[in-house]
């Protein structure tokens, strides 16, 4: 799913990975998916033109929701509806 900036859902939790590259900011979505709650809203925030495809693959093997993506520049953005 593709959104524009103005119509992005909104979140619970924010990670930045900005600067960070494979597998790091995965990594982190790990720990940082631990410590949310089933239905919370985590959005990440990477550099890596990686997460493009690890993200989606990422919410894939675990259940979660890729909610939306939006790309500006060199910046991506993820919303993850995470599973219960």
């Amino acid at each position: 799913m593709t959104y524009d900036a103005d119509s992005l859902p909104s979140r619970d939790a924010l990670l930045d990975t900005s600067g960070l590259y494979c597998p790091e900011p995965i990594m982190l979505m790990h720990n940082q998916v631990r410590d949310m709650a089933p239905g919370e809203i985590l959005e990440v925030v990477a550099t890596d033109p990686a997460t493009t495809r690890d993200v989606p693959k990422f919410c894939q093997f675990l259940g979660h929701e890729l909610l939306a993506q939006h790309t500006a520049g060199d910046v991506y953005r993820y919303f993850i509806c995470l599973a219960g």
